[in-house]
Order: structure tokens, then C-alpha cells, then sequence
């Protein structure tokens, strides 16, 4: 069977710090860092503000992981292999969030955050109700992708909002805590969506998001406060195509390269497509007055090398969590059920130490703690490699994938 790389942002990103989108985030926590004195009266409390957003993080986190354990389950309804067509329910989503991700934080720049957050809870929402009614693999595939664009939106000013919104020295709490919404998305998700999809029906892992994503919608417009921006930058529209068709062509590329073989003439074009694309953008964005991405940043080593930490970070921890449910569904044979509860120690251990580790950031700073983190990580991905069909349920790595 093959399978290939793929997770979601949202998730999670993850989804507390977005890094992919820094340019749009920095500008933005440093525009508020310091509000003035009408904005402090405008901004709401600090907790109600982060209760909003764990609303739509915790919506697009459930819906990564109930998902990713019901993948082998909605190939067997529609009738398609475990590798190919299914693979972009999941891809789909990916390569939306790739490619507007970006340009959904250049926009929150030009006219603020929270009518970029109130379409992107709107998007995600209405998504998933179609995702739910889906009668096609076709139509299941185009709605993930307009999930995409919803969660694009969310995840492109969540970080933004939550710094903003609570003082300097309180934010790494603040982020710990965003950090523990995130856990509980994804360790809830496997076993709800096993226990949805054992005892009712796939349809209802994404009808599950559309009553969280209307409370999500009605409290942002009741509480959240901000004024309209006119006039902040112009819009760099052959930058976001740019960007886009880079990213895309990259993430298919490298998502479909085993399939399509390292050599195809398909795989060589898309990530020929991309090279072009990117290096057009770097043109493009270095002659525009307000870009899309302020290059300057990558010269802040601090910057840069967190950035590509994450990226590396994400790539070999999201791949493990797309395929474990297939290692444990198809392989092991346990129930959808019982593979999500397999999965839940790795998001709830992280829900247990993310506050206790964004409090400790906010006193000696996050350096020595995240190279502590990814060196946890990277022993367990070692010992989760050693797993094989004879595994014990209780093998050591089976639950240790992060730190």
C-alpha cells in the first residue's frame, strides 16, 4: 500500500503558531504590542478573547484527526483503494491552505483580523456541512478544499489575535494554553470520530463542526471589536497568484512523488512549475511596495531558523499521524473506535505540558525548550519506527511520538 506524507496545519496546527504566514503575524504583533488608548477601550478581555478563538482552533483540529481515523473507512464506502483518490481528502485541504494561506494574512494587514476570522469560521463551517451531504468522492474532495479556505483564514490571524490580545509577558502562558486547545482537537478527534463512525456514520464527523462553527460565528460578532481598516497597503495580486501556483505545484509534487515515481515527467513539471513560480514571487515581492512576504525577515537568523525547525518538525511528526491509523486499522486490525483511543495519549500528554512549558517559556525564553522538545520527539519517532505487526499495544513509542 503506498502512502505518502501529508497533515493538516491546523492542526495544527500546530495550528497555535502558524509560521508559515511569520511576515503577516510579526507585522501584526508588533503593530499591537503597544495599542493606544482607543484600542484598549475597543479590546474585550484577554480570556474572552482566547475562549473565541479556541472555538475555531479546536474546530479545525477535531476535524484534522477525525479525519485522519476515518480515512480507511470512507475509501471503503465510496469503493476506492486505500491509496490514490483518497489521499486527496486530506491533500485537498493541504494545498488550499498552502496556497492562500499567506495572502489570508495580507488581507487581515489591509482591512483587519476580524472580518478575515468571521469568513473563515463561515468558509470552514459551510464546508463542513457539504462535506457531510458529500454523494461523490469528487464532491467530498471539492468541499475538503473549501474547508481549506476556511481554515486558511483561521489559522492566518489566530496567532495574531491571541498575542495581541494578553501582555507580553503573559504570552507564552497564552500560547501554552492555545497549545492545550489544540491537544484536546486532536485527542478527542480519534475517539469521537472512531465512536462516530463505529456507531453512526462517517457523514457525521464533519457535521459534527457546523453547530461548533455557528457558536464560533455568533460570539465572534457579539464580542470581538475592531474597527475596519481603509487604505492600510495595497494588495500584491500577481504576488498571491505567484505564491499560490508555487506552493501548490510544490505540495502536490512532493505529496504524489512516490505514486508518480522521483523520475515521472509528472513529478519533475510540478516541481518545475514551482521553482519558477517561487523565484518569480522573490522578483515580484522585492520590486512592490507592499508584498505579499517581506523577504528582509529571513534575514533575522532567530527568525529563519525557527521557521525552518518547524517546518522539519511538522514534517516528520504530521507524516506519523496520518499513517498510524492506517498501521493500526488495516495492519493490526483494531476497530476505528479502538485506534482512536490509541492515538489519544500523544494529544493529551501535550495538553498536560503545554501550560507548564509556555509559563517556563515566558522566564528563561524558548531555545533550550524547544531543542529539549524536538530531541524528545526525535527518540520517539525512533522507537515508533521499530513498531511491526507483532507490536504490543503497550510497546514503548506507541504513544511517544511528540514532546
Amino acid at each position: 500500500m503506498k502512502q505518502r506524507k501529508t497533515g493538516i496545519v491546523s492542526s495544527n496546527l500546530s495550528a497555535g503558531t502558524s509560521s508559515v504566514q511569520g511576515n503577516n503575524e510579526t507585522r501584526l504583533v508588533e503593530r499591537d504590542t503597544i495599542p493606544s488608548k482607543g484600542d484598549e477601550q475597543e479590546q474585550p478581555n484577554k480570556w474572552v478573547v482566547f475562549a473565541i478563538l479556541a472555538v475555531g482552533i479546536f474546530m479545525a483540529t477535531l476535524d484534522t484527526s477525525i479525519v485522519n481515523i476515518s480515512l480507511p473507512t470512507i475509501a471503503h464506502y465510496f469503493g476506492v483503494p486505500l491509496s490514490g483518490a483518497i489521499e486527496w481528502v486530506i491533500i485537498a485541504y493541504l494545498m488550499v491552505i498552502a496556497g492562500v494561506l499567506l495572502t489570508a494574512g495580507r488581507l487581515a494587514d489591509m482591512i483587519g483580523r476580524k472580518p478575515i476570522w468571521i469568513t473563515g469560521l463561515i468558509i470552514f463551517t459551510l464546508g463542513s456541512a457539504i462535506c457531510g451531504a458529500s454523494v461523490s468522492l469528487g464532491m467530498l474532495i471539492a468541499a475538503r478544499a473549501l474547508q481549506g479556505l476556511g481554515g486558511a483564514f483561521i489559522m492566518a490571524v489566530s496567532p495574531a489575535m491571541l498575542t495581541s490580545a494578553f501582555p507580553p509577558e503573559e504570552r507564552g502562558r497564552a500560547l501554552g494554553m492555545n497549545a492545550v486547545i489544540v491537544a484536546l482537537g486532536v485527542s478527542v478527534g480519534p475517539t469521537l470520530g472512531g465512536f462516530i463512525t463505529d456507531h453512526f456514520t462517517w457523514r457525521w464527523i464533519f457535521y459534527v463542526n457546523v453547530p461548533i462553527g455557528i457558536i464560533g460565528v455568533i460570539a465572534s460578532l457579539r464580542v470581538l471589536k475592531e474597527r475596519v481598516r481603509r487604505g492600510q497597503g495595497r494588495f500584491d495580486p500577481l504576488g498571491a497568484v505567484l505564491l499560490a501556483i508555487g506552493l501548490v505545484a510544490l505540495t502536490m509534487g512532493l505529496s504524489f512523488g512516490y505514486e508518480w515515481g522521483w523520475n515521472s515527467p509528472l513529478l519533475i513539471g510540478a516541481l518545475v512549475v514551482s521553482i519558477l513560480a517561487l523565484v518569480a514571487l522573490v522578483i515580484v515581492e522585492r520590486r512592490v511596495k507592499d508584498p505579499i512576504i517581506d523577504f528582509s525577515l529571513l534575514k533575522n537568523r532567530v527568525f529563519l531558523s525557527a521557521n525552518v525547525s518547524l517546518i522539519l518538525n511538522f514534517m516528520a511528526l504530521f507524516a506519523v499521524s496520518f499513517m498510524l491509523p492506517f498501521y493500526l486499522e488495516e495492519l493490526r486490525g483494531f476497530s476505528t473506535q479502538e485506534a482512536g483511543l490509541l492515538l489519544t495519549p500523544l494529544p493529551l500528554t501535550i495538553a498536560v505540558i503545554a501550560p507548564f512549558s509556555g509559563a517556563l517559556a515566558d522566564r528563561i525564553g524558548t531555545r533550550w525548550l524547544a531543542a529539549g522538545g524536538l530531541l524528545i520527539a526525535c527518540i520517539g519517532l525512533v522507537l515508533l519506527s521499530q513498531l511491526n505487526a507483532q507490536s504490543s499495544v503497550l510497546q514503548p513509542g506507541a504513544s511517544s511520538v511528540k514532546a
